[in-house]
C-alpha cells in the first residue's frame, strides 16, 4: 500500500516565480489497484509520479510504502522497490547496448554487479521467451543493438525489463503518449495483461481518455494539485469518455482557457 500524507510541493520558493502545486495533498492508493490518472497540463500529475518516485523533493508531507516511511530515501534506492516506464521509449532502455545485455542488466536491478560477467547464460534463454509473448520477433536479435529499434519495440522492452524483478509498485508515466495509435494499443494491452498476470499495485498517467476509462479499477483525475475526481469499483465501470471530457471542459472553462 502506498500512502502520500499531507504533502506539500513548491516549485521556486521565495522567488517572484514561486507556485504551490501541492498543499496537505492526501493519497492511499491499496495493494492490487491499478489506478489510471488524468489531468490538464500543469495539474500535477507528473509532479506525481516524480514525487512517488522520489526525483523531486518535498517541501512537507510523508510517504510511505507499505509500513516503511520513504521520504527521505533516495530515488535510486526507491527504485528497488518500484518500477518505472517513462514517455519517452529512450530512458527505459540503453541504446548502445544489445537487447540480450539490457536484459541483464534489468535482471540485476536492485544486486551488486561486481567484477563478474554481467550476462548469465542460463538466463539467456528465459529473456528470449520474455521477448516473444510481445510477437515482435525480437527474441531473434538478441544481439542487435537496442538504438536501431522503433520506438514501440522500445518501448515494449522497457516494460517488460521494468517488471522483471520483484516490485510493489509500478509507475507508468504516459508511456503511450510517444507512440503511433496502432503502437499505443500494443503496448497498452501489453500493460495490462502484464499488470493482472503479476497482480501489480499501478498507478498510470495518460492523456488517453478512452485508455483511463477502459483500463484500470481506480480513476484520479487531477486539477491544479488536488484530486477532484475519484472513481472506483463500480462508479469506476460506469465512468465514460464522454463524462470525463465533459470534466475536462467544465475545467478549462472554470480557469479562464
Amino acid at each position: 500500500m502506498l500512502t502520500l500524507k499531507n504533502l506539500t510541493k513548491i516549485y521556486h520558493p521565495g522567488t517572484v516565480n514561486e507556485m504551490t502545486l501541492f498543499r496537505n495533498f492526501n493519497l492511499t492508493i491499496h495493494d492490487g489497484e491499478f489506478v489510471t490518472v488524468v489531468g490538464s497540463n500543469g495539474s500535477g500529475k507528473t509532479s506525481l509520479l516524480n514525487i512517488i518516485c522520489g526525483s523531486i523533493p518535498l517541501e512537507g508531507g510523508s510517504i510511505f510504502l507499505d509500513e516503511q516511511e520513504i521520504t527521505k530515501i533516495p530515488d535510486y534506492k526507491r527504485m528497488k522497490r518500484i518500477g518505472r516506464v517513462y514517455q519517452d521509449p529512450a530512458m527505459g532502455t540503453c541504446g548502445s547496448l544489445s537487447i540480450l545485455e539490457n536484459f541483464a542488466l534489468a535482471d540485476n536491478k536492485g544486486n551488486p554487479f561486481n567484477l563478474k560477467f554481467s550476462i548469465r547464460k542460463k538466463r539467456i534463454a528465459y529473456y528470449r521467451e520474455l521477448l516473444r509473448t510481445l510477437n515482435l520477433g525480437l527474441e531473434d536479435k538478441m544481439d542487435v543493438k537496442v538504438g536501431s529499434l522503433s520506438g514501440g519495440q522500445r518501448q515494449a522492452m522497457a516494460l517488460l525489463m521494468s517488471t522483471m524483478t520483484d516490485l510493489d509498485f509500478l509507475i507508468l508515466d504516459e508511456h503511450t503518449a510517444a507512440l503511433d495509435p496502432k503502437t499505443a494499443e500494443i503496448i497498452i494491452e501489453l500493460t495490462d495483461q502484464i499488470v493482472r498476470e503479476k497482480g501489480l499495485t499501478t498507478i498510470m498517467v495518460t492523456h488517453n481518455l478512452r485508455h483511463a476509462e477502459t483500463y484500470g479499477n481506480r480513476l484520479l483525475m487531477l486539477d491544479r494539485g488536488e484530486i477532484v475526481m475519484d472513481k472506483s469499483g463500480e462508479a469506476k465501470a460506469n465512468c465514460t469518455t464522454e463524462s470525463l471530457l465533459e470534466m475536462f471542459n467544465k475545467i478549462s472553462v472554470e480557469c479562464g482557457n
